[in-house]
């Protein structure tokens, strides 16, 4: 068994995943999953996590497997947005994603969220991340006007988080249809996973042991 486990999902297919930075892959982490990991695991990279099916990964779980010296990386999804509430006390942020749960750009957890299919993770909805994302670019190429581009975004957030897809989207935005229909659209998510495996892959230097923050304890005992 590695020494470096990734939980992983719908956000990128495994086999990729492993062609870039062998570990053990398990998938999205929920409540409880950190504890059960054996002693010599060094490096854990959260991605993909339950939402809404479990209970989700709690910061204070985080943050108590930082303390055992285990260098913990969060991208993407979950691992963004606990990344967010934690890399001050040693959590590796890595990505777009991470950097706009830091920073406030967005704050809710359902700008990630999404519906997949169970046994194969194939995705069945569009993170809104995602979207933004999309939007973005549309708006760079001239095929929308900022004003189309705020339009379309507060009616996909409007949206169910399952019912958010690429034919409603294209039904908002009739110009985005060629966008969307291109071989690779565009995918944050996915972007920042690839960006997080590569790192944890170059950086072998943070397998080393790390410090205990204090102010870590000071956090667990006031949550």
């Amino acid at each position: 068994m590695h020494d470096t486990v990734i939980y992983l999902g719908p956000t990128l297919g495994r086999a990729e995943a492993s062609r870039i930075l062998e570990a053990d892959y398990l998938p999205p982490i929920s409540r409880g999953d950190l504890g059960r990991l054996p002693e010599h695991v060094k490096v854990i990279g959260i991605i993909d996590g339950e939402f809404f099916q479990t209970l989700a990964v709690s910061p204070k779980e985080i943050i108590r497997t930082l303390d055992r010296g285990v260098r913990v990386f969060g991208a993407s999804s979950m691992g963004a947005l606990r990344a967010s509430e934690t890399y001050r006390y040693g959590t590796v942020g890595v990505g777009r994603v991470f950097a706009m749960f830091r920073d406030g750009v967005v704050d809710e957890d359902d700008e990630v969220a999404l519906v997949y299919e169970a046994e194969t993770f194939h995705p069945l909805s569009v993170p809104l991340v995602n979207i933004r994302h999309i939007l973005e670019i549309a708006f760079s190429q001239d095929l929308i006007d900022r004003e189309e581009m705020r339009h379309v975004l507060h009616r996909m957030k409007a949206l169910y988080f399952p019912e958010r897809t690429y034919a409603q989207l294209k039904h908002f935005c009739p110009p985005l249809a060629e966008l969307l229909g291109s071989e690779t659209i565009p995918d944050l998510k996915r972007d920042d996973t690839i960006e997080m495996l590569q790192a944890i892959k170059m950086q072998q230097v943070l397998r080393d042991p790390i410090e205990l923050q204090p102010n870590r304890q000071r956090w667990i005992e006031s949550h």
